[in-house]
């Protein structure tokens, strides 16, 4: 059945929406739930898969489905902006992939501890080393290595403020991968991670990198978040962003 005749679930409801607390926690939104539980009827429900507003996705999603269906467009754009100019530099399959995969949790997931959420969702279909970087480049991008030329972002003094203290267990995770024989995989990473605003690189087509991910990406039969991997969960949750559970 092809994407545009499969049925839509709940048909001839309303469906709400109910936004996951960590998105809402702290930043002073109004708390809809009560609300929304009390609306459920016989035509009101709360969605459960597929939400007309997003693309669909296909039946059995692909890495790069994800990149052009799910991630937001300045994730996108940086992500393979970071993999195309560590392409054109002649670096490894594993540095290239580290770079294409570094902010991934950012694109449809979680930003907060990005590093670490991006290694587990991808440790099922990689290299060790490349999941290694991935984690690994968070805490390396707040710490300078002369020796590479790689300083303190000037962007995190406006994101952050002059006077940020990086936390305890960056610091501590930071020290750990300077003393790693993947360090420069991540430290790479983290060369090539130019955020949008100061990236003037030419747009890149997710297409590109077909080939890199069928050499480098254990792309499971059944489809990103349909196997059985420690993280097809958190590929199901970026199919069906709007879950209510």
């Amino acid at each position: 059945m092809s994407d545009d005749t499969r049925p839509w679930p709940q048909a001839g409801r309303e469906r709400m929406i109910l936004p996951s607390p960590i998105g809402r926690i702290g930043t002073g939104a109004h708390d809809p739930e009560a609300e929304l539980v009390a609306s459920m009827d016989d035509q009101h429900v709360f969605m459960m898969g597929d939400n007309p507003a997003l693309p669909r996705m296909p039946e059995k999603p692909t890495l790069l489905d994800f990149y052009r269906y799910r991630f937001g467009a300045i994730t996108v754009r940086h992500l393979l902006g970071a993999a195309k100019r560590a392409l054109d530099d002649g670096r490894s399959d594993h540095v290239v992939m580290a770079c294409l995969l570094h902010d991934i949790s950012n694109g449809c997931l979680l930003r907060p501890d990005h590093g670490y959420w991006g290694a587990q969702l991808v440790a099922p279909y990689v290299d060790p080393e490349v999941a290694w970087a991935i984690k690994y480049h968070q805490a390396l991008r707040y710490v300078p290595d002369a020796a590479v030329g790689y300083r303190y972002p000037e962007s995190y003094h406006r994101f952050f403020g002059p006077d940020y203290q990086v936390p305890a267990y960056l610091q501590r995770d930071a020290e750990y991968a300077r003393n790693h024989p993947w360090y420069m995989t991540a430290r790479l990473v983290t060369l090539y991670d130019i955020y949008f605003f100061d990236d003037t690189a030419q747009e890149v087509n997710p297409d590109f990198f077909e080939a890199l991910v069928a050499r480098n990406f254990r792309q499971p039969a059944e489809g990103l978040g349909h196997d059985d991997s420690p993280s097809s969960h958190m590929w199901r949750t970026m199919i069906w962003p709007n879950n209510f559970l």
